[in-house]
């Protein structure tokens, strides 16, 4: 018999609603506040065993939280998904169509790139490749930096890639659509966009996974084949140890 939410859970599932996703850190600091709020038992714990509890109320609905992490600093975050709708539909209520047109083509740029970035320069250059509707470059700065205050997009130094909430609600979708293009990461198995690959065996990996596996190691060698790794090993802290980053980040 399933446990039945109570006013915790409820309390939880409106917050993470409110803001889309939530940092691993701030997760665990609503999950105490929810309890202690509606004086419930707590365990810090068993976060993920509160979760499951929310998500088995939710499986009627099409829906569920699920957590991923970062490809920028590998700090998880969880983020609640609506399995019902697919591909890009449920951005159709907040973007018009040649928005949305834009934010295929700029998926497509970050999918065949080799290292899961893309320019600014390269996006804007797509308002001439857009078939429902013109947009001029300036109309498309305004769009873009929409799609990183949504967060379906994050930038850095110039560049832009796919957000952490982006990748944990539309994989299924990228696995699907892009299935011959992406591939997995070597050391978490799960989808890999900003990567390091094997120049010899062809293996990726995220870059905090990266940072992870060959810390410490002046030789590092690809888990793989064996081979040289060739890359610069990134300069990436355990997510763990570092200080809470913004929601904004993801």
């Amino acid at each position: 018999m399933a446990v039945q939410m109570n006013d915790s859970h409820r309390r939880f599932l409106q917050v993470l609603m409110s803001h889309g996703i939530i940092e691993g850190s701030e997760a665990r600091r609503l999950h105490r506040h929810c309890c202690e709020v509606h004086n419930v038992y707590y365990a810090h714990d068993k976060l993920d065993d509160f979760i499951n509890v929310i998500n088995t109320h939710l499986q009627p609905l099409f829906m569920q939280i699920r957590n991923g992490a970062s490809e920028d600093d590998g700090k998880k975050f969880y983020a609640l998904v609506n399995l019902a709708e697919t591909e890009i539909t449920k951005m159709t209520a907040y973007y018009a169509e040649n928005e949305l047109e834009l934010f295929r083509k700029t998926l497509d740029l970050i999918i065949l790139s080799d290292n899961g970035l893309v320019s600014s320069t390269s996006i804007l250059n797509l308002t001439e490749q857009l078939q429902s509707k013109k947009m001029k470059k300036k109309e498309a700065e305004q769009v873009l930096q929409r799609f990183v205050q949504d967060k379906w997009l994050f930038e850095k130094e110039g560049e832009y890639t796919l957000s952490t909430r982006c990748i944990i609600e539309m994989e299924q979708y990228i696995c699907k659509a892009y299935q011959d293009l992406i591939g997995m990461c070597n050391i978490c198995h799960r989808l890999v966009i900003q990567r390091q690959i094997c120049e010899t065996c062809g293996i990726q990996m995220h870059l905090p996974c990266v940072a992870k596996y060959f810390r410490g190691q002046t030789e590092p060698h690809c888990p793989n084949c064996n081979g040289l790794w060739p890359h610069e090993i990134p300069d990436i802290g355990h997510p763990d140890s570092q200080q809470s980053s913004q929601i904004g980040r993801a």
